[in-house]
């Protein structure tokens, strides 16, 4: 398999695939692309040698090798792997580092489909060099991991109490910084919508507000599932009975999305009724209206990193567990405002009505 053969199935240029899997920005190509061309990668088992990457980009003698050294993902937390846009750009991240360092991603799997035959029997037949875990993940899947890998490298949000090396972003601080963040924007009644059990990002939320002396009102937290749906419905739900909050903390971008969707068919405005703050970044929250705030989390470099870690620990050994863990950083868009602007915003829309009374 050549570029050119890569190209001519993907239905691009010979350029566009070079730039895919020779480059680590991610904004070479579409994400429909890039998933294009790493999938035909995966199933042609196609790796350049030393020499055909040092050709000048575009170059289409390749020398094709049979890769010896593989690699593959459990995605622990998600049912369905193609619509997790958080795990899956983790994913994508490991991948294309494994490949430049001469290793491919033989599978991908959700821990949800280890229980599947056809599942296990790709996994008994296709032994890989090691393995990165995808999200937290509990005692039996933890049971499977010990039999079947050796080399385990696991990411996430959560810190987890195993021998295996981690590569996380705290989200336990991350959503403290959320909270801190509407708060220093006035608001002082902030909900939570997402999971509860076992959930950090929720403890996290309870943690800032008692630090920041604000109350922890049980109606105010929507406890639902961390997708757009159950954004959609808890939110949905929780605004048919009278509200308190000027701010919501959605668990992740999804969920947020799904809130957001349900806050304007209520009629609502959003941040002018309701500012919204979530955590993840994924690609979709600059592209809704208004513009997401939320908190970001370095997916592309927790992919590069877990793949680095995994790579030396394949080629090279273990001696002490590593725990590397990456900085987050709050992505300010349109979606939150002060309480002062929201006054504001109140009284000119009164005055324009003829509704305000001048206290």
């Amino acid at each position: 398999m050549t570029l050119k053969e890569i190209a001519k199935l993907a239905g691009v240029s010979i350029s566009t695939v070079s730039r895919v899997i020779n480059h680590s920005n991610s904004k070479v190509a579409s994400k429909e692309v890039q998933d294009a061309i790493w999938k035909i990668v995966r199933e042609s088992n196609y790796v350049p040698n030393s020499t055909a990457r040092n050709l000048k980009l575009g170059n289409t003698t390749d020398y094709v090798q049979i890769p010896t050294k593989t690699i593959g993902c459990i995605f622990a937390r998600s049912s369905n792997i193609i619509n997790d846009p958080f795990f899956s750009q983790i994913a994508r991240a490991i991948e294309q580092e494994a490949f430049r360092q001469g290793y491919i991603m033989k599978y991908s799997f959700s821990a949800y489909d280890i229980n599947d035959s056809n599942t296990f029997h790709l996994i008994s037949n296709n032994q890989v060099n090691g393995i990165a875990v995808l999200g937290r993940f509990d005692s039996s899947l933890l049971s499977f991991i010990k039999k079947q890998y050796k080399h385990v490298v696991y990411t996430g949000l959560n810190k987890i109490d195993t021998d295996y090396d981690q590569v996380i972003c705290d989200g336990y601080q991350a959503s403290i910084a959320a909270v801190n963040y509407l708060f220093k924007l006035g608001h002082t009644q902030i909900g939570y919508v997402g999971e509860k059990n076992k959930e950090i990002r929720y403890q996290g939320y309870c943690d800032a507000l008692e630090e920041l002396g604000l109350p922890l009102t049980r109606d105010n937290i929507v406890i639902t599932p961390l997708s757009s749906e159950g954004g959609y419905t808890g939110v949905k739900d929780y605004l048919r009975k009278e509200r308190t909050v000027t701010a919501l903390f959605c668990a992740n971008d999804l969920t947020a999305i799904g809130a957001m969707k349900a806050i304007k068919e209520h009629g609502l405005t959003i941040p002018s009724d309701i500012s919204i703050i979530s955590i993840d970044d994924i690609d979709t929250a600059q592209y809704v209206s208004p513009m997401l705030t939320t908190v970001r989390v370095p997916m592309e470099e927790l992919g590069k990193m877990t793949a680095k870690i995994l790579i030396d620990r394949i080629e090279n050994g273990k001696n002490l567990s590593m725990k590397v863990e990456l900085p987050f950083s709050i992505a300010v868009r349109e979606s939150c405002i002060t309480i002062k602007d929201k006054q504001n915003n109140y009284k000119k829309t009164n005055e324009k009505a003829g509704n305000y009374n001048g206290k």
